[in-house]
This record gives structure tokens, C-alpha cells and sequence, in this order.
């Protein structure tokens, strides 16, 4: 499959300061740039940085950034699912995982994250796609946003719906383990029934337990 790219931009008036949303951007692009500090969600800030670096660098890595001046305040990445989650069991090469996204607390609450989310889907190629995000309670920011987690979901589904991806149903048993996780997806227009049919194979594997 052929992984293509199209480059798309917007700009946001933010109360913290005018910034940037790109991408896809490229690993050298990426690499020329500062890296907030506070964009320590998922590891420390430099770390962070080189593995979004590295993200880029693949066939259908897409790294989408929120920028103020040369700073990456912002992110979203797209890149095929873990080899060790079900996800991947299935080798398809039209689905991939939104799997991160992260603002700094200084842009959060203006829109900077559901405008990562519209600037991806600005690219016509997300139609051939099927695009999946997991939603696990302990990744959310619940001390520093002072919201319980059913709160946190549904502003974490407001904004995935901006993006197209809806609520799925599965009992794959991380999801499973917490009312509060969820599983969210949008299928492209462009992709074939057999895959829809293979994405809901994986959805539910113990179907036949019941």
C-alpha cells in the first residue's frame, strides 16, 4: 500500500498566543524544532521528541503539530498499531492507530486538540483508512484537569468525534477491564468491505464464549 502525504495548515487565535497546526510533517522538519517541555504525557520531553522523530521516519507514520514560532507545543500521531496489541494480529495495511495526542496545559481548552484532530483529516489519503484509537482511564490527565473520568471520557469522545471516529464496541481485555476505556475508529470511504469485516474480527475475538 501506498502511504501518501499531503501537507495541510491552519491557524488558531489562541488567549495563549497565535500557533501553527501542520502536518504531516517530515522526521527532519521535526527534528529542527523545539520541543515544549511540558510535553511529558507519555515520557520525558527529550525522549518524547526523538520517538515522534523516529514516527515520522516511517512509510505511514504521520506526526500532525500544534507550533508557536519553532516550538511543538502540540501532537497527534498516526502509525500502525503495537506488534504486541491485538490490533495488529490482523497485518492490515489500511488500519492504523491514532495514538497519541497531547497539548501543553498553557493551549489546552481553546481547541488545539480537535483542530490536530480536523488538520489530519484534511488529507484525502484518511479515506482509504481505517483510523482506531484506544482510550485507557489511566493515560488522562484527571489531577490536572480536576475531572472525574466519565468527564474526561466524554471531552476525550467530543473530540475524537471531530475527527470522525465513533464509539466501537470490543472485548479486548484491557478496554474491557474499565467501563470508563474505550475503543473509537473511523472507516474511511474508500475502504473495502473485507476490511471492515477483518477490523470486526478483531473487535471481538471471544465472541463465541458467550
Amino acid at each position: 500500500m501506498e502511504h501518501k502525504k499531503t501537507y495541510n495548515a491552519m491557524e488558531i487565535k489562541h488567549k495563549s498566543g497565535d500557533i501553527i497546526i501542520e502536518g504531516p510533517i517530515s522526521s527532519k522538519e521535526l527534528a529542527s524544532l523545539d520541543f515544549h517541555e511540558d510535553l511529558t504525557a507519555f515520557r520525558q520531553a527529550p525522549q518524547q521528541h526523538e520517538a515522534l522523530i523516529n514516527i515520522a521516519k516511517l512509510p505511514e507514520g504521520r506526526i500532525i503539530i500544534a507550533r508557536e514560532l519553532n516550538e511543538v507545543v502540540g501532537y497527534v500521531t498516526y502509525v500502525y498499531p503495537d506488534p504486541m496489541e491485538r490490533w495488529s494480529e490482523g497485518n492490515m495495511e489500511n488500519l492504523i492507530e491514532l495514538g497519541a495526542i497531547e497539548v501543553i496545559p498553557r493551549f489546552r481548552g481553546g481547541g488545539v486538540g480537535k483542530a490536530l484532530l480536523s488538520v489530519s483529516m484534511m488529507d484525502d489519503a484518511m479515506e482509504d483508512y481505517i483510523i482506531l484509537t484506544t482510550e485507557y482511564y489511566w493515560h488522562w490527565d484527571l489531577k490536572g484537569t480536576g475531572l472525574n473520568v466519565w468527564e474526561y471520557r466524554k471531552v476525550m469522545e467530543k473530540m475524537m468525534k471531530v475527527g470522525g471516529l465513533e464509539y466501537y464496541a470490543t472485548d479486548e481485555p484491557e478496554i474491557s477491564s474499565h467501563p470508563a476505556n474505550c475503543l473509537m475508529a473511523r472507516i474511511g470511504k474508500r475502504v473495502d468491505p473485507e476490511s471492515v469485516q477483518q477490523f470486526d474480527n478483531l473487535r471481538f475475538q471471544n465472541r463465541y464464549m458467550y
